[in-house]
Protein backbone atom coordinates (compact mmCIF):
# COMPACT_ATOMS: atom_id res chain seq x y z
CA UNK A 1 0.00 0.00 0.00
CA UNK A 2 1.39 3.49 -1.38
CA UNK A 3 1.24 4.86 2.31
CA UNK A 4 1.79 8.60 1.02
CA UNK A 5 -1.22 8.65 -0.99
CA UNK A 6 -4.13 10.17 1.33
CA UNK A 7 -1.60 14.04 1.92
CA UNK A 8 -0.73 13.57 -1.72
CA UNK A 9 -4.77 13.50 -2.45
CA UNK A 10 -5.15 16.06 -0.41
CA UNK A 11 -3.08 18.60 -1.40
CA UNK A 12 -3.45 17.48 -4.95
CA UNK A 13 -7.45 18.16 -4.30
CA UNK A 14 -6.74 21.31 -2.77
CA UNK A 15 -4.76 22.57 -6.59
CA UNK A 16 -7.20 20.92 -9.06
CA UNK A 17 -10.52 22.84 -6.62
CA UNK A 18 -8.76 26.03 -6.73
CA UNK A 19 -7.21 25.94 -10.55
CA UNK A 20 -9.33 23.08 -12.08
CA UNK A 21 -11.56 22.97 -14.52
CA UNK A 22 -14.60 22.96 -12.54
CA UNK A 23 -13.07 25.04 -9.91
CA UNK A 24 -15.53 28.11 -10.71
CA UNK A 25 -18.67 25.81 -10.43
CA UNK A 26 -17.39 23.71 -8.01
CA UNK A 27 -16.95 27.18 -5.35
CA UNK A 28 -20.64 28.68 -6.72
CA UNK A 29 -22.38 25.55 -6.03
CA UNK A 30 -20.97 24.81 -2.45
CA UNK A 31 -21.75 28.29 -1.34
CA UNK A 32 -25.41 28.35 -3.23
CA UNK A 33 -26.36 24.61 -1.49
CA UNK A 34 -26.61 23.39 -5.27
CA UNK A 35 -26.04 19.85 -4.40
CA UNK A 36 -26.42 18.69 -8.28
CA UNK A 37 -24.17 20.94 -9.67
CA UNK A 38 -22.05 20.45 -6.32
CA UNK A 39 -21.87 16.77 -7.56
CA UNK A 40 -20.93 17.35 -11.27
CA UNK A 41 -18.27 20.20 -10.25
CA UNK A 42 -16.85 17.99 -7.32
CA UNK A 43 -16.70 14.69 -9.96
CA UNK A 44 -14.60 16.57 -12.38
CA UNK A 45 -12.05 18.00 -9.51
CA UNK A 46 -11.69 14.28 -7.87
CA UNK A 47 -11.37 12.83 -11.37
CA UNK A 48 -8.55 15.52 -11.94
CA UNK A 49 -7.14 14.88 -8.16
CA UNK A 50 -6.78 11.10 -9.04
CA UNK A 51 -4.63 12.28 -12.43
CA UNK A 52 -2.89 14.01 -10.78
CA UNK A 53 -1.27 11.55 -8.17
CA UNK A 54 -0.65 9.45 -11.34
CA UNK A 55 -3.69 7.25 -11.03
CA UNK A 56 -6.34 6.62 -14.20
CA UNK A 57 -10.11 7.27 -12.98
CA UNK A 58 -13.82 6.22 -13.83
CA UNK A 59 -16.62 8.36 -12.90
CA UNK A 60 -19.77 9.22 -14.32
CA UNK A 61 -19.14 11.37 -17.31
CA UNK A 62 -15.08 9.40 -16.93
CA UNK A 63 -15.31 6.58 -19.17
CA UNK A 64 -12.02 4.33 -18.13
CA UNK A 65 -11.05 1.60 -21.05
CA UNK A 66 -8.07 0.43 -18.65
CA UNK A 67 -9.76 -2.58 -17.60
CA UNK A 68 -11.12 -5.37 -20.00
CA UNK A 69 -14.74 -3.63 -19.42
CA UNK A 70 -14.66 -0.02 -20.13
CA UNK A 71 -17.11 1.79 -17.54
CA UNK A 72 -17.81 5.06 -16.28
CA UNK A 73 -18.41 3.39 -12.62
CA UNK A 74 -17.00 0.55 -11.51
CA UNK A 75 -18.76 -1.41 -8.58
CA UNK A 76 -21.48 1.27 -8.51
CA UNK A 77 -19.13 3.56 -7.20
CA UNK A 78 -18.76 7.41 -7.93
CA UNK A 79 -15.29 7.13 -8.83
CA UNK A 80 -13.20 4.61 -8.56
CA UNK A 81 -9.06 5.11 -9.39
CA UNK A 82 -6.21 2.72 -10.55
CA UNK A 83 -2.63 2.38 -10.99
CA UNK A 84 -1.67 0.93 -14.11
CA UNK A 85 -0.39 -2.41 -13.90
CA UNK A 86 1.59 -5.68 -15.57
CA UNK A 87 -2.68 -7.18 -15.16
CA UNK A 88 -5.74 -6.71 -17.40
CA UNK A 89 -7.40 -7.03 -14.15
CA UNK A 90 -6.31 -4.24 -11.33
CA UNK A 91 -7.68 -3.31 -7.94
CA UNK A 92 -8.90 -0.44 -7.28
CA UNK A 93 -6.51 1.88 -5.69
CA UNK A 94 -8.86 4.39 -4.67
CA UNK A 95 -12.58 4.79 -4.33
CA UNK A 96 -14.48 7.79 -3.71
CA UNK A 97 -18.41 8.66 -3.11
CA UNK A 98 -19.56 11.93 -3.74
CA UNK A 99 -23.25 12.00 -1.31
CA UNK A 100 -25.37 15.14 -2.35
CA UNK A 101 -28.30 14.01 0.04
CA UNK A 102 -28.57 15.94 3.17
CA UNK A 103 -29.95 12.87 5.16
CA UNK A 104 -27.58 11.39 7.19
CA UNK A 105 -28.43 7.77 6.41
CA UNK A 106 -27.61 8.44 2.86
CA UNK A 107 -24.35 9.57 3.88
CA UNK A 108 -23.69 6.84 6.42
CA UNK A 109 -24.36 4.35 3.48
CA UNK A 110 -22.11 5.88 1.49
CA UNK A 111 -19.26 4.95 4.47
CA UNK A 112 -20.83 1.79 4.72
CA UNK A 113 -19.97 0.88 1.24
CA UNK A 114 -16.76 2.30 0.64
CA UNK A 115 -16.14 0.25 3.61
CA UNK A 116 -17.12 -2.58 2.23
CA UNK A 117 -14.37 -2.28 -0.85
CA UNK A 118 -10.63 -3.41 -0.55
CA UNK A 119 -8.84 0.04 -1.67
CA UNK A 120 -5.89 1.52 -0.59
CA UNK A 121 -7.84 4.63 -0.48
CA UNK A 122 -11.56 5.47 0.54
CA UNK A 123 -13.06 8.57 0.31
CA UNK A 124 -16.32 9.85 1.29
CA UNK A 125 -16.91 13.25 0.29
CA UNK A 126 -20.54 14.71 2.09
CA UNK A 127 -22.16 18.37 1.96
CA UNK A 128 -23.46 20.59 4.99
CA UNK A 129 -25.04 24.01 4.51
CA UNK A 130 -22.97 25.03 7.59
CA UNK A 131 -19.66 24.31 9.41
CA UNK A 132 -21.56 24.20 12.55
CA UNK A 133 -23.36 20.75 11.33
CA UNK A 134 -20.12 19.39 10.65
CA UNK A 135 -19.06 17.40 14.33
CA UNK A 136 -23.13 16.17 14.57
CA UNK A 137 -22.60 14.11 11.39
CA UNK A 138 -19.07 12.92 12.33
CA UNK A 139 -20.35 11.54 15.62
CA UNK A 140 -23.00 9.99 13.93
CA UNK A 141 -21.05 8.28 11.26
CA UNK A 142 -18.65 7.35 14.53
CA UNK A 143 -21.54 5.89 15.86
CA UNK A 144 -24.07 4.34 13.83
CA UNK A 145 -21.55 2.52 10.87
CA UNK A 146 -17.86 2.70 12.36
CA UNK A 147 -19.11 1.06 15.55
CA UNK A 148 -21.15 -0.97 13.21
CA UNK A 149 -17.68 -2.32 12.09
CA UNK A 150 -16.82 -3.73 15.13
CA UNK A 151 -13.20 -3.69 16.87
CA UNK A 152 -11.57 -6.90 14.74
CA UNK A 153 -12.85 -5.87 11.61
CA UNK A 154 -12.35 -2.15 11.92
CA UNK A 155 -8.38 -3.41 12.87
CA UNK A 156 -8.52 -5.66 9.73
CA UNK A 157 -9.17 -2.54 7.32
CA UNK A 158 -6.27 -2.30 4.91
CA UNK A 159 -5.81 1.65 3.70
CA UNK A 160 -6.75 4.68 4.60
CA UNK A 161 -10.84 6.00 4.87
CA UNK A 162 -11.25 9.87 4.61
CA UNK A 163 -14.45 12.18 5.06
CA UNK A 164 -14.36 14.97 3.50
CA UNK A 165 -17.22 17.69 4.09
CA UNK A 166 -17.95 20.25 2.02
CA UNK A 167 -19.64 23.58 3.95
CA UNK A 168 -20.01 26.88 2.08
CA UNK A 169 -17.49 27.98 4.15
CA UNK A 170 -15.57 31.36 3.80
CA UNK A 171 -15.81 32.74 0.25
CA UNK A 172 -12.18 34.49 1.03
CA UNK A 173 -10.51 31.28 1.87
CA UNK A 174 -11.77 28.52 -0.86
CA UNK A 175 -11.08 26.12 -1.44
CA UNK A 176 -9.20 25.89 2.28
CA UNK A 177 -12.20 27.06 4.63
CA UNK A 178 -14.91 24.82 1.99
CA UNK A 179 -14.06 21.63 3.14
CA UNK A 180 -13.63 19.61 6.61
CA UNK A 181 -11.21 16.65 6.58
CA UNK A 182 -10.91 13.91 8.66
CA UNK A 183 -9.17 10.67 8.66
CA UNK A 184 -10.91 6.66 10.39
CA UNK A 185 -8.36 6.07 13.16
CA UNK A 186 -8.93 1.90 13.09
CA UNK A 187 -7.32 1.68 16.79
CA UNK A 188 -9.98 4.08 18.36
CA UNK A 189 -12.87 3.49 15.57
CA UNK A 190 -13.11 7.21 15.06
CA UNK A 191 -12.64 10.02 12.87
CA UNK A 192 -10.14 12.69 13.64
CA UNK A 193 -9.78 16.06 12.01
CA UNK A 194 -6.85 16.15 9.50
CA UNK A 195 -5.03 19.71 9.61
Amino acid sequence: MNTDLSPRFRAAFFTAAQDGSASARLREAGLHGSLGEWTKALTTTVVETCEAVGLRASAKGHELDLLPVPRSEYLALDVTAFAEGPRRWIYPTLIAELENQVNPDFIAYALWKVLAVRAGLRVVFCYRKEREAVGELVSYLNQEVVEALGVAARAGLEGETLLVVGTRGEASTFPHGFFAWFTLERNSGRFTTLY
